[in-house]
């Protein structure tokens, strides 16, 4: 004890006594009333824009406002605000602290303004599209936040503040400039170390990973609230304008020319069911987990009719890889395209892409309004970003536009008996495309927790209600949980098509079901052994129908994947599009000829099932035939890969215009 009061006396109460604690807040008090501008838009920008909340969300990598990276970034930048006021004399200073600090107002006004109308802060990409956005300006300034006014003005008056504080220098002093940049260099690169380690794999959840979300710095919510308002700044800044591009290879670039060069040939697309279904209304409907032995009359009865008015294509397979498998299938339905097979990066990462040949895209052209539904917030998978990305006029999250006590999202019934979500899915006023995503069929499987469990408590209560003494609902195996959960799905599915007969739609509306992927999520596999094939990658099969209300019921058995979902759709609503755009095919073409691929580079063809290049499941088939499909597998993917890597829809827009100048420049001649 008398060594600790040594310490104290000797060094604590030498250096931090009260009084010196006092004088060095008093000497250095100008740092703070100068720095307390740049805090008060960077925390409000964070705080009031955080769909986590006040207090933010590491679930969707958004940061609450007191997590240590997105402050520190702020600090090093306030810091070299401010050392490059304080370098120079105080009349020069003044002029350098008010720029710095005018720079920031309009970093937070911009950032602020674009996010109350668009629900996405400022991207730097957007400023090539500044003359299209100009006649809408008023119409922003008109949906800005309250809350920014006060802010703004809060603000002013600190930085009002903070160069009344300025100290006097009667001349420049770099030694502090050299200090300051020395401690944001090192600062700079030691902070993003603190948001952990990122994972080159795919998984489903790189999206919500705070350090791929700060090197990827694809997603401007997310990347906001990692970084700060200033970081993410001049970040986006620099990988807008600054950051080298990767290099091109013209081998590549040969390639995708090639492979997406005009083709009268490729154009004659029309078949017997060219615009079979012209005008008419659609509703995607991606069915989570609802493997193709859940499709029965005694599981899925409503679903089941169905196939008795469709095309079913009955040898369907889900592409899947780890990196989320669920989004994997928005992504092949709605572009044509998939994860990238020869290189890592997830499917969601891709929202800056041109997609101008999307689904959505597509049907907006011909005047169609186009919506997503779907019972997880827009931020899940950057779900709002890339749908918009897509050309939808709005993504819908239950979890966004409702408050739930008990987490009725869960339930897919909650689709249709949501009344804003049953007025915009089907408009009667206008023609439209809703694309619906259920969930109910989600892991995990077990009457503990999950949708299972809510659905029994449901159905306990309601016995308890009829009768007291009824037997209650006890512990079910996880294939009844499966079922259970699936007959919640298909009673939403029961739910639409009296929907559709309630509004006048059923005669004029096509429902295209499809599943995201097989039931890879149940703990116990032996489960699926019972129904399907699971020695390799055939236990992908999984539903796909096209239904049409009285349309006689045609199978199809050339095999399918998401892939053939866009183009097959596009020719039965009568769309113009380009086949050689797309890397499937119209499945109801007479010379397409099925074969499905996966991530491994295996492909079946409804014959023959071939991995590593060679047969592998007994069949036969020509040495010629298999060396032509191995090598057509090949080529697609690599299509798949390039096309994504080069973003070549946005050179292909880029042709499009030069092409359409150089005939307005002809005409005009």
């Amino acid at each position: 004890m008398a060594k600790i009061k040594k310490f104290y006396k000797k060094y604590i109460k030498k250096y931090f006594s009260k009084e010196k604690l006092f004088n060095f807040i008093n000497t250095y008090k100008y740092l703070l009333f100068m720095a307390l501008p740049f805090l008060v838009l960077d925390i409000g920008t964070r705080i009031f824009n955080n769909k986590g909340g006040l207090f933010g969300s590491t679930k969707f990598g958004f940061f609450g406002f007191y997590q240590p990276v997105p402050n520190l970034f702020t600090l090093i930048w306030i810091t070299l605000f401010l050392g490059l006021a304080l370098t120079f004399r105080k009349k020069i200073g003044k002029k350098i602290y008010i720029g710095c600090f005018g720079l920031a107002l309009t970093i937070f006004i911009v950032n602020n303004i674009y996010y109350s109308v668009a629900n996405n802060f400022f991207d730097f990409n957007l400023l090539g599209l500044a003359s299209e956005g100009s006649s809408y300006i008023i119409d922003a300034i008109k949906k800005t936040k309250f809350w920014i006014i006060p802010c703004a003005i809060i603000a002013i008056y600190l930085c009002y503040l903070g160069v009344k504080h300025i100290p006097e220098r009667k001349k420049a002093n770099y030694k502090i400039l050299s200090k300051v940049i020395i401690t944001f260099i090192i600062g700079h690169l030691f902070i993003p170390f603190l948001l952990g380690s990122g994972n080159s794999d795919l998984t489903w959840n790189t999206w919500r990973n705070a350090r791929n979300i700060y090197d990827s710095f694809n997603d401007s919510n997310k990347s906001m609230m990692v970084s700060g308002l200033y970081e993410y700044t001049f970040r986006n800044f620099y990988i807008t304008y600054l950051k080298e591009k990767e290099k091109t290879d013209d081998k590549e670039i040969e390639f995708l020319e090639d492979a997406f060069k005009d083709d009268s040939n490729n154009e004659n697309y029309q078949t017997e069911y060219t615009g079979l279904f012209k005008d008419k209304n659609v509703i995607f409907l991606q069915l989570e987990g609802i493997d193709n032995w859940l499709v029965t009359e005694d599981t899925m009865p409503n679903l089941y009719s169905l196939t008795n008015n469709a095309f079913n294509f009955n040898n369907h397979y889900s592409y899947y890889n780890g990196g989320g498998s669920t989004f994997n299938s928005e992504f092949a339905v709605n572009t044509g395209y998939i994860t990238p097979i020869s290189y890592t990066q997830n499917a969601y990462t891709f929202n800056k892409h041109n997609f101008a040949y999307s689904l959505a895209n597509l049907f907006k052209n011909e005047g169609y309004v186009v919506n997503a539904f779907h019972m997880n917030s827009a931020e899940y998978y950057s779900r709002g970003i890339n749908y918009e990305n897509w050309g939808y006029d709005n993504y819908y999250g239950l979890k966004d536009i409702g408050k739930y006590k008990h987490e009725e999202y869960n339930l897919d019934t909650e689709l249709l008996l949501n009344e804003t979500f049953y007025e915009e899915m089907l408009p009667t006023d206008t023609k439209f495309v809703s694309y619906v995503i259920t969930y109910s069929n989600h892991m995990p499987f077990t009457t503990s927790k999950g949708v299972c469990k809510q659905i029994v408590d449901k159905m306990n209560e309601q016995k308890e209600e009829e009768d007291p003494n009824s037997e209650l609902i006890g512990d079910l195996s996880e294939e009844e949980c499966v079922k259970l959960q699936a007959k919640e799905t298909d009673d939403m599915i029961g739910l639409l098509i009296q929907a559709l007969k309630d509004k006048d739609l059923i005669d004029n509306t096509v429902i295209v079901a499809y599943a995201d992927h097989y039931l890879y999520t149940l703990v116990d596999q032996s489960i699926l052994a019972k129904y399907k094939d699971t020695s390799n990658n055939l236990i992908n099969h999984t539903p796909l129908l096209i239904w049409s209300n009285n349309m006689e019921r045609k199978d199809i058995d050339e095999v399918t994947s998401q892939l053939n979902i866009l183009p097959t759709t596009l020719n039965l609503f009568g769309l113009e599009y380009h086949p050689n755009y797309y890397i499937g095919e119209d499945a109801l073409n007479p010379n397409y000829q099925g074969i499905a691929f996966f991530s491994d580079y295996s492909w079946y063809d409804g014959n023959v099932y071939v991995s590593g290049g060679i047969v592998a499941n007994g069949g036969t088939i020509s040495d010629s035939d298999l060396a032509s499909k191995n090598y057509y597998i090949n080529y697609i993917i690599k299509k798949n890969d390039l096309t994504l890597k080069y973003d070549y829809f946005d050179t292909i827009a880029k042709q499009n215009k030069e092409k359409e100048e150089e005939n307005s420049e002809t005409t005009d001649n």
